[in-house]
């Protein structure tokens, strides 16, 4: 990861929902080939090719987010990223950059989490509404915050319209 973090930033960009993708294997092979198809130099080592995955990842969340407010009418202010990628700092950094918002990471076990707390609300009356169920989550869960670096704020913008090939 830490080679990763200083490659050269957006050198090759791949659609993760691409269907070249979706069954597991050879990833760096897989990615060099997305790469030649759309035009773009492959990674030429581990920090390359997993920078390459990082920054795709990050423009994904960047246009899921865009998508969400253009349809919804609405905005957003934060965004939460839980499960094993909240333990991915490099991960949770580019997606604040990607989407000029600040991040907050975690909780990692989300999905065991809310099954814990909905059997909480349950059985427990002080835990009845999702504001109580909030408040509890939020002081017993560890969370990290990213904030978004603005100088990188063009350079996102252009990415994300090549990362789609």
């Amino acid at each position: 990861m830490a080679a990763a973090a200083t490659a050269p930033p957006f050198a090759a960009l791949v659609d993760p929902d691409d269907p070249s993708f979706v069954a597991p294997g050879d990833m760096p092979t897989r990615i060099a080939a997305y790469c030649r198809r759309t035009g773009q130099r492959p990674p030429a080592d581990r920090a390359g090719f997993t920078r390459c995955i990082l920054e795709s990842l990050a423009i994904g969340h960047r246009s899921a987010i865009m998508d969400a407010m253009r349809l919804s009418g609405r905005g957003v202010d934060v965004v939460h990223l839980v499960g094993g990628g909240a333990r991915n700092e490099l991960l949770c950094q580019l997606t604040a950059d990607a989407c000029g918002l600040p991040v907050v990471a975690g909780p990692v076990e989300a999905t065991a989490l809310g099954n814990v707390l909905v059997q909480a609300r349950r059985d427990h009356p002080r835990l009845a509404d999702r504001t109580a169920l909030r408040a509890f989550a939020a002081a017993t869960q560890p969370v990290h915050r990213y904030e978004p670096r603005r100088a990188d704020a063009h350079a996102w913008a252009a990415a994300a319209r090549v990362g789609r090939g």
